[in-house]
């Protein structure tokens, strides 16, 4: 028997490292093979409850180190938490979220206007992330897709503007032609500001180590960052919103100097690595997609897996584990388990372990619109960001307000649509839906102004003068900014579908217990009472908007299962065509693999019945999200 004291081999000693040979993209139990009507295997290693994006990430890294792992999931699509559904799809989920048979998400509406009759959709058209985010192309996530190879199964698209809310109005300083060293460069800005702007972006690109900027970030790390940045650099309240909440993704005016740092300088590292765009989102949807891409890996490694399966009973002693369909597994070594995922009988350990965690709320708005939004995009993108920092809408907000805007390019979507995922991290869930409804007022209301503004009768003929060419050129700015500065839509925005919900996390919008996690704050380091420390519980998507903290948490994770994290991913995945190594690493059509998948869980699942839920009736008025009449 090995001493307490004596590390046990690694997963990795136990076998050695293999090549990445798969000359076809595997399929997935359940999603275009058949699965087995009940479990063929007597035994695994680990367990993994939940195909969302961290446990994903999880199964790939063990199976890849030798390890057996039996993956499950009592849905009948991929992605758990971080899954993205059709239309369809979403009216039984948000059954489930107010029946309670789903942990961590409550509040669920959903509005479909004018119901079966006139509102014509084909559900599978719609893949709808529950959890979205966007990846930065200096990150974690998006070094692991490439070294692992998992990029071959996804497919990237950039993302260019990021547009603040301010004023009433939407700036947008963020563009596909900007580059780092021009980025607040801008003819309404004085010299001293661009000055100031330009001695912080300097101070930002600094190297940490260096001693004078290491001096200001100790002596200044716990200040408000909006304190900082006017003593420090003498900015003002537009260029702070732009640095802070915009380019940052900052949440509220209490986000510390070294957090919002760390934040800007993510942004500004991230041009230039792919092409001239910080930002990149997934094709066909963002979590799930990029789950089902590390399930696609661990299948290849030798992960088993099976959905619509069930954990309802198991004996630490004996480490057997009983499922819905009758099998029995031995588990030689761990149980990992989302939060939604729970099994009734261990409900009261999981109580136990986060009784003393603190809970924070999420609280999302999900839109799509018949119209394709292209005038908030760069030329070649589908998608852009809006943001609203604190105390910009009529609601004067406390938390901002973050929304990523993808069009029918990026196939979540038909063409000429455009789906407006929001969310804010308000934590009174009455004034969280308030603000998302005003923040999509104001959007709605900017989009038909910009699209739809008619000004006839607003101007006369002294207005107009004749150019040499003989065509009336408008001359009054003055009258014409007055005019659009009032002008009222005469119609509303042609919605196909609305759904807001609240989720719950233990993960803290900073990140900070997910980075620096320890068992007083992060429910992986909690040990079960009468488990024989055989059961992990993992944790709920963060309100982060980007995929931070995704890699640090299966790390974690991995780190508790085997004893270190050392060998996470330490596997060569040699590949006889790699495009990624042989070409410019600049190009980003590197990025879309030849093997793409052409089609997400959201279209590769049979739809659910769409007669699960009544639709609304003709009326083309509805209730904003939190009104009792949208709840289910």
């Amino acid at each position: 028997m090995m001493s307490r004291t004596e590390r046990r081999k690694s997963m990795a000693e136990r076998r050695p490292s293999v090549s990445y040979t798969p000359s076809v993209i595997p399929h997935l139990a359940g999603l275009e093979k058949p699965q087995e009507p009940s479990l063929k295997i007597d035994q695994c290693d680990v367990l993994i409850m939940g195909t969302g994006l961290v446990e994903s990430i999880l199964a790939a890294s063990l199976s890849w180190q030798g390890v057996q792992v039996l993956h499950i999931d009592n849905k009948n699509y991929y992605g758990d938490s971080s899954s993205t559904l059709t239309i369809d799809q979403l009216k039984k989920w948000c059954m489930e979220v107010n029946s309670g048979r789903l942990q961590h998400f409550q509040d669920a509406q959903i509005y479909i206007p004018g119901g079966k009759s006139t509102n014509k959709f084909n559900s599978k058209d719609y893949g709808i992330d529950l959890s979205p985010k966007v990846m930065f192309c200096k990150s974690d996530l998006l070094a692991l897709l490439i070294k692992s190879r998992v990029y071959k199964y996804l497919e990237f698209q950039s993302l260019s503007n990021f547009h603040v809310f301010e004023n009433d109005d939407f700036s947008q300083k963020i563009t596909t032609q900007t580059s780092k060293e021009d980025i607040f460069t801008d003819k309404s800005l004085s010299l001293i500001t661009k000055r100031n702007l330009m001695k912080f972006l300097k101070f930002i690109l600094t190297d940490n180590k260096d001693p004078v900027k290491k001096k200001i970030l100790v002596d200044n790390g716990k200040v408000k960052v909006q304190d900082f940045l006017v003593k420090q650099f003498n900015l003002e309240l537009p260029q702070i919103n732009e640095l802070v909440y915009s380019i940052g993704l900052c949440i509220n005016e209490g986000t510390e100097t070294r957090e919002a740092m760390a934040k800007i300088k993510r942004f500004l590292v991230s041009f230039d690595v792919y092409g001239s765009f910080p930002v990149m989102v997934s094709k066909y949807g963002g979590p799930g997609e990029i789950s089902q891409g590390f399930c696609r890996s661990a299948a290849v490694a030798g992960t088993t897996y099976k959905l619509n399966t069930s954990l309802v009973d198991y004996d630490p002693r004996s480490k057997i584990a009983k499922f819905n369909d009758g099998s029995h597994v031995k588990i030689n070594e761990k149980l990992v388990i989302s939060p939604t995922q729970v099994p009734k009988f261990l409900q009261s350990n999981y109580n136990e372990v986060t009784e003393n965690l603190k809970q924070f709320s999420i609280t999302r708005l999900i839109t799509v619109v018949r119209r394709d939004c292209k005038e908030w995009m760069a030329e070649q993108d589908s998608s852009a960001i809006v943001v609203f920092p604190p105390h910009s809408l009529p609601t004067n907000n406390e938390q901002s307000v973050q929304v990523i805007i993808q069009n029918g390019n990026t196939g979540v979507c038909p063409e000429g649509q455009s789906i407006w995922f929001s969310h804010t991290s308000e934590q009174d869930l009455n004034r969280a839906k308030q603000d998302l409804e005003s923040a999509y007022e104001k959007m709605e209301a900017s989009l038909l102004r910009e699209a739809n503004a008619d000004l006839e009768g607003a101007f006369d003929d002294q207005d107009f003068v004749l150019s040499a060419q003989g065509t009336p050129v408008f001359v009054n700015s003055f009258k014409l900014g007055e005019s659009l500065q009032n002008f009222v839509p005469k119609e509303k925005l042609e919605i196909v579908c609305k759904v807001g919900y609240v989720q719950k996390t233990y993960a803290n919008p900073d990140l900070s217990n997910i980075f620096h996690a320890t068992a007083e704050d992060n429910v992986v380091l909690k040990n079960v009472a009468d488990a024989e420390n055989d059961i992990l519980f993992s944790n709920m998507p963060s309100a982060e908007l980007s995929y931070d903290g995704n890699i640090s948490e299966a790390k974690l994770i991995y780190q508790k299962i085997t004893g270190s994290d050392e060998d996470f991913f330490d596997v060569d995945f040699e590949d006889d065509d790699d495009d990624y190594d042989n070409n410019d690493p600049h190009d980003s059509s590197n990025l879309g693999s030849s093997t793409t998948l052409k089609s997400s869980s959201s279209n590769a699942l049979a739809s659910d019945n769409e007669d699960v839920i009544v639709d609304s009736s003709d009326d083309d008025d509805h209730n904003p999200f939190g009104a009792d009449e949208m709840e289910l």
